[in-house]
């Protein structure tokens, strides 16, 4: 049997505020294409299919359409749900879904409940454990004393052991949405720890034949049979140098026979780029990143005036500008950056921060303000008033 292994598709997440549905859409057409190529028999997805527990209505059309096109590539499909899921929704019409060859594990009391598949050489279980959290699942997992990941999972995997026990023969694959030991994160995973320490130790997996692990965005090999398949598309700058990949698996009569990795084609670049916004403007060094996704670092000497809007002229996927003074930011105590200067000077360095060195005229024009307002009267005094009240 041939198995992909995808995870963690965010379908409606924003990429600094920019809508990555149809960068998305894309993905999971390439996956689609690598069933067909690749004859892939099913898809495991353990969890994040969505980035949000309530999905918009544009991003559940691009995840049915996605979910349609594997299949009708020739793949049954196997997901879970994930932090970012909410069961309850992803599980709905589960039953009539998985007569269509689309299997939804969202029920925590299902864990023991396999999706069974055959090949030439017998059964197949896929046991789908969805997200975790120990505050919500501890007592329908029977350890109400559980407070960690770690103690949640071993009574998941528990039940799975038990009720694989009653299978001789049958090969297995488990699919968990898990932060586990050895794994290393992007930045771009929304925290899992909620209810105590959130990793778990990858001995909770021993005698799987396949472990599909979610929740970490980067291709990761954690052992032979445990692995992260990371997201399809990057979510960070943090990811900029990742190349995103899928692993193909396939078990044979004894269970586990080869795993490759097959890389994604890249829908979007990322890039960095620090400069003058005049050098990022017109330097041929960035001819490669006008596609991109770009975020700017700015060096100029002074703020310069609508960045993004010229920016984009030349980069229309810019989503991030930020302006560094060259010389730096002095990281200095207010208190100590004003102690003995004069109002005027304290004013002509605030403007040196925020926009750049101020002009003469605009010296002359603070100068006047700050005199004006020293000059003005101070207000009367209440006291008599309060004296005649008090009489």
């Amino acid at each position: 049997m041939r198995i992909l292994h995808t995870s963690d598709w965010h379908i409606g997440r924003t990429f600094h505020g920019v809508d990555l549905l149809s960068d998305q859409a894309r993905a999971l057409t390439a996956v689609a294409d690598l069933v067909a190529a690749e004859s892939v028999d099913v898809v495991v997805v353990p969890g994040d299919i969505y980035d949000r527990s309530i999905p918009g209505a544009d991003a559940i059309a691009v995840c049915n359409r996605g979910f349609e096109a594997i299949r009708a590539a020739g793949a049954r499909i196997i997901a879970t749900s994930g932090n970012h899921d909410s069961p309850a929704r992803l599980g709905a019409g589960a039953s009539f879904a998985a007569a269509g060859g689309l299997h939804l594990c969202t029920r925590v009391a299902e864990v023991d409940q396999p999706v069974r598949l055959a090949d030439s050489h017998g059964e197949v279980v896929f046991y789908g454990i969805p997200y975790l959290e120990p505050e919500i699942t501890r007592a329908e997992l029977g350890v109400p004393q559980a407070r960690s990941h770690e103690e949640i999972l071993q009574a998941a995997m528990a039940r799975i052991n038990a009720d694989l026990a009653g299978r001789p023969g049958a090969r297995s694959v488990v699919l968990a949405h898990a932060f586990v030991v050895g794994g290393a994160a992007t930045g771009s995973e929304r925290s899992i720890s909620v209810g105590g320490v959130e990793t778990v130790s990858m001995s909770a997996f021993d005698g799987i034949d396949y472990v599909a692990l979610g929740h970490l965005h980067s291709p990761q090999t954690l052992s032979e049979s445990v692995r992260y398949s990371g997201s399809p598309l990057p979510y960070s700058f943090g990811e900029s140098s990742h190349r995103k990949a899928v692993w193909i698996v396939d078990l044979d009569e004894t269970g586990l026979a080869d795993v490759r990795r097959h890389e994604l084609p890249l829908v979007r670049g990322l890039s960095r780029l620090t400069g003058t916004l005049d050098e990022l403007l017109t330097a041929d060094d960035h001819l490669g990143a006008v596609e991109h996704y770009v975020s700017a670092t700015l060096t100029d000497t002074a703020r310069p005036v609508d960045p993004m809007r010229k920016l984009r002229e030349r980069f229309p996927h810019a989503v991030h500008v930020e302006w560094v003074r060259p010389e730096g930011n002095p990281e200095l105590r207010y208190r100590e950056r004003v102690h003995g200067r004069r109002d005027t000077e304290v004013a002509a360095s605030f403007l040196s921060d925020v926009r750049g060195e101020p002009t003469e005229g605009e010296l002359a024009w603070v100068e006047r303000a700050l005199a004006a307002a020293v000059s003005e009267p101070d207000p009367p005094s209440r006291e008599p008033l309060a004296a005649e009240l008090s009489a």
